[in-house]
This record gives C-alpha cells, structure tokens and sequence, in this order.
C-alpha cells in the first residue's frame, strides 16, 4: 500500500505540474496580428456595432506561431507537428509514446507479481498461492528453508529491479512528452525560413592542371 501511494503521489504531482505548464504558455500567447512589411493590417470601427473589424489583405497570410505549435502540442501530442505541417514525426510521436507505455505496463506487472508472491509465501493462509505464477517456481522446493529463502530474496531483488525501471520509465515518458513540446516549437521557429538555390552548397570531382600534370581533386563551391 504504501508503495502504491508513492507511485500515486508522484504521478499527481508530476500531472499538476505539467498542467501548471500549460496554463503559463496559454497565458503568454500573443494573439495573431497580419503585418505587410513593418505595418499592420488595417483596422475599421463598425458604426452599428462598435466593434472593430479587421480588414485581411490579400495575398497575405497569417504568421506562423511557434508558440501556438507548443501549445498544441501540449494539449496533444502530435497536433504541433501537425500544425507545423511535419506529418512524418506523428507516427513517431505515437510510437514512443506506446512503447513506452508497453514497458510501463509491463514492468509494473512484474513488480506486482513478485510482491504479491512474497506476500503469499510470508503469510499462514494456504489459499493464496500467486506465487505459483513464477515462472521458476518449479525449480524451488517449498517445503526446504533454504530454497524457501532464497525464493524470497530473489522475489524482493526481483521487486527493487522492476519498480525502478517502471518509476523510470514514467520519468523517460514525462521527457518525451515535453521533447515532443520543444521539437513543435523549434519547427515552428524555422516554419518560414527561406532554403533556396542561394543556399546550397555542391561537391563535384574536377581535374586541376598543374605544371602539364593532371591531377583528380574534389571541388566545392558554396553559394550563399
């Protein structure tokens, strides 16, 4: 029980945490203004309504918000990369997500299982028996102090293995979700950056004549 409450407590905490996060960048969020040049779309006052209309330039479109692409992906993992037009990372986003939920899932199985299993060999009551799920229980005798021991070191040993890689696993899972944040928002900061044929670079084989010698070199030219 007691475990069970750590590991309850630091996933809330954790959950609070991540919440308290999201709420900050929500509040920071500018909202989106067009700009032609360094002048802003052009604003008319409604004279029924007073409400203040704004008026869309054509030809322009709104600025790419790296800021709302982290946000979004706050909110669900995958809708910054969507909003960043990278579909190819969604599928990769999802993936590590569910395999490391699998290995979570797992590792907390086992741990469950050896705790239970020494709980059962350590109490007097003859109907609980988990520990017949073993795998290697067939190769102690129970009836034999010795191996009865060494059953129940190997199960406590067995209880410290899992645990750990499951509290680990929540942590490594925590990263990758704010991972998934930061790769939003550092693709919505090179969303409009210009790679044209200016900026290329090109490695080509050339012959060098030298002296009425020939000699094969490699030429690299920059263009920027």
């Amino acid at each position: 029980m007691t475990e069970g409450r750590q590991w309850h407590t630091t996933f809330i905490s954790m959950s609070v945490f991540m919440v308290m996060s999201l709420f900050a960048l929500s509040a920071e969020l500018p909202s989106d203004t067009i700009r032609t040049g360094q002048k802003e779309a052009n604003f008319s006052s409604d004279s029924i309504s007073g409400k203040v209309i704004q008026l869309p330039q054509p030809g322009v479109e709104p600025a790419h918000s790296p800021r709302k692409a982290a946000i979004y992906s706050a909110v669900l993992p995958g809708l910054g990369q969507a909003y960043n037009r990278k579909w190819w990372k969604i599928p990769i986003v999802y993936g590590g997500f569910a395999a490391l939920g699998y290995f979570i899932h797992w590792n907390n199985g086992e741990y469950v299982l050896a705790k239970n299993a020494y709980r059962d060999l350590d109490d007097d009551d003859p109907t609980t028996t988990s520990y017949n799920k073993l795998k290697k229980i067939s190769y102690y005798d129970l009836t034999n102090p010795n191996d009865l021991a060494n059953l129940k070191k190997g199960l406590t040993q067995s209880q410290d293995y899992y645990r750990r890689n499951r509290d680990l696993l929540i942590i490594v899972t925590f990263a990758f979700y704010g991972l998934n944040i930061i790769d939003a928002s550092v693709d919505g900061h090179f969303f409009n950056f210009d790679i044209s044929d200016d900026l290329t670079m090109k490695v080509k084989p050339t012959l060098l004549n030298q002296k009425n010698q020939s000699f094969l070199c490699v030429n690299c030219s920059l263009n920027f």
